[in-house]
């Protein structure tokens, strides 16, 4: 019987072991797995022959990930910066003769047209994906959001002429039932939602002290 001992440099020793392949997912991410995930209306116990479930779900969260809402609308010839209605003056008015179609500025905001009807999940639904199993912190949940690139002015006045808006990858935090409004935080550069100390949000930003 002998006693293993230590090599003293073992961190080089480390550093030439060749590991092979590995199933960790390397990229990180502040949303849950399952928040990624569609909804499908699939029974869990399939026919032989038939796609199964999981099958299905990975089929449909490839395919929505392939589109683009940007893109969609561009192809119908909207310009995603004009949905936000803004202030007009008479003197930026375009003319009849700068413009085919008459001049109607945008005024009506969005959630005028906004419809519900085919949803396939209730907002209460959307935020609860945050939730993994076992966990009682509730993570952010991914989406899309037309926001101002610039946050400052946009939060001073949403409707300024020198605002440009863009859809945006935010998370979403918490949803108000009394305004039918979505908390949003924009992602950073590396697709974190994180707050000014680098933080993850959790809890729709709420902390235990309230």
């Amino acid at each position: 019987v002998t006693t293993f001992k230590i090599p003293e440099d073992l961190g080089s020793v480390l550093d030439k072991q060749v590991i092979g392949p590995t199933t960790e997912n390397p990229i990180k991410s502040d949303f849950p797995v399952q928040s990624f995930k569609p909804k499908v209306q699939i029974a869990f116990q399939r026919l032989p022959g038939q796609c199964s479930r999981n099958m299905e779900v990975e089929k449909r969260r490839r395919l929505y990930l392939t589109f683009d809402i940007a893109q969609l609308l561009a192809n119908k010839g909207i310009d995603s910066n004009q949905l936000m209605p803004r202030h007009h003056s008479l003197d930026t008015m375009p003319t009849i003769e700068e413009k085919k179609d008459p001049v109607f500025p945008i005024y009506l905001p969005l959630k005028i047209f906004d419809n519900a009807d085919y949803d396939c999940r209730t907002p209460e639904e959307w935020i609860s994906l945050g939730l993994e199993p076992g966990s009682h912190d509730r993570k952010p949940v991914p989406g899309k959001a037309l926001l101002p690139t610039d946050d400052v002015l946009g939060h001073e006045d949403p409707k300024s002429q020198k605002l440009i808006y863009k859809w945006t990858d935010v998370g979403v935090l918490d949803y108000d039932k009394e305004t039918e409004l979505y908390l949003v935080h924009k992602t950073d550069k590396n697709g974190l939602v994180r707050d000014e100390e680098g933080r993850p949000i959790l809890n729709g930003g709420v902390s235990p002290e309230g």
